[in-house]
């Protein structure tokens, strides 16, 4: 069982930058790959990004590629999302999520969710 907390949303206008992180209760989190999604009003739940289990590989929807950079700390069991150049349009809620095929396919635990909003 892996529990999820996300935190480091907020109101940030267009062009700034947020950094969300997401902690894990558990000794397993090093073997899970970790990702983000985003769900805005309206909107299904979308991919954000990626990373494998050892942090080695990083993937990236083409919505964010280039501004949003995601990272983990195994030792601390957190990952990271780093949202640059933001727009309006990435004002959603955003999950972090735990992939327990490392190949993104299957997302097995999920946090709340954190709000981020982007004024224009």
């Amino acid at each position: 069982q892996v529990q999820l907390v996300e935190s480091g949303g907020g109101l940030v206008q267009a062009g700034g930058s947020l950094m969300l992180s997401c902690v894990a209760s558990g000794r397993t989190f090093s073997r899970y790959g970790m990702g983000w999604f985003r769900q805005a009003p309206g909107k299904e739940r979308e991919f954000v990004a990626r990373i494998t289990w050892s942090g080695g590989s990083t993937y990236y929807a083409d919505s964010v590629k280039g501004r949003f950079t995601i990272s983990r700390d195994n030792a601390k069991n957190t990952v990271y999302l780093q949202m640059s150049s933001l727009k309006p349009e990435d004002t959603a809620v955003y999950y972090c999520a735990a992939d327990a095929s490392g190949l993104g396919s299957s997302w097995r635990y999920w946090g709340q969710g954190t709000q981020v909003t982007v004024s224009s």
